[in-house]
């Protein structure tokens, strides 16, 4: 397949992110423009740009996450995508119930909890309360959400919203190429579970990395490229 035979490229960013932050500031939509193919970057509802729902404190609001990214890319499957964290989870979720959607997927930052999802109130509990110093995970989310201004009730309605639990016969049916990258100091991992449940998949791990710094290192940036053919 020559360059302009390549699908477009979909990025979906982290949970308190967006996909500026996400992606612009690491220099990945800078290095996608370098390949000179076409990049979609969208922000998850309740993030960042993307509409408001009416009842944006509601968790049944968030119910649509995946028909909200899946409709970025209507009418162009299948196309490549990378996701980190919350947005890898929602483009693996997306890749079991519409199998079509994907030809490559790049997964940052996820793992075992795709199938033993954590609890989300550590987290809910520093964005409504004062954080425990202890809560490391939840106060680096509460500082992110608060300095890209994203709307804590909003998040947390996210967090909360009514999801099924994916199982390994949802896995079994996912088409795509699957690259999961993974620092050995993030506490989503290990990966090799998450790896050995999907038909085509390898794991790529960062020494030395942890869950928020995956997407700037270097190596993961180098990683997706190859495995996308930039």
């Amino acid at each position: 397949m020559t360059q302009d035979q390549d699908p477009p490229v979909l990025l979906v960013h982290g949970f308190a992110s967006s996909a500026e932050h996400n992606w612009r500031h690491p220099g990945w939509l800078d290095l996608r423009a370098d390949c000179g193919r076409e990049t979609i970057a969208i922000d998850l509802p309740g993030h960042g740009t993307a509409p408001k729902p009416a009842n944006p404190a509601s968790p049944a609001s968030y119910q649509e996450v995946e028909a909200h990214v899946a409709a970025a890319v209507e009418g162009r499957e299948p196309v490549d995508a990378i996701g980190f964290s919350a947005g890898a989870h929602v483009l693996l979720r997306l890749a079991a119930d519409q199998p079509g959607t994907f030809r490559r997927l790049a997964l940052l930052g996820i793992g075992r909890g795709v199938l033993e999802p954590a609890d989300p109130e550590p987290i809910v509990a520093a964005l409504t309360s004062e954080p425990d110093p202890e809560n490391v995970t939840g106060m680096v989310f509460r500082r992110l959400a608060d300095g890209l201004g994203n709307d804590r009730d909003a998040l947390i309605a996210f967090l909360r919203r009514p999801q099924r639990p994916l199982t390994p016969a949802d896995l079994v049916r996912v088409a795509a190429e699957v690259l999961v990258v993974l620092g050995d100091q993030d506490p989503a991992g290990p990966g090799d579970g998450l790896v050995a449940a999907l038909p085509d998949a390898r794991l790529v791990t960062l020494r030395g990395v942890d869950h928020f710094g995956t997407p700037a290192d270097v190596r993961c940036m180098q990683a997706v490229l190859g495995f996308l053919g930039c």
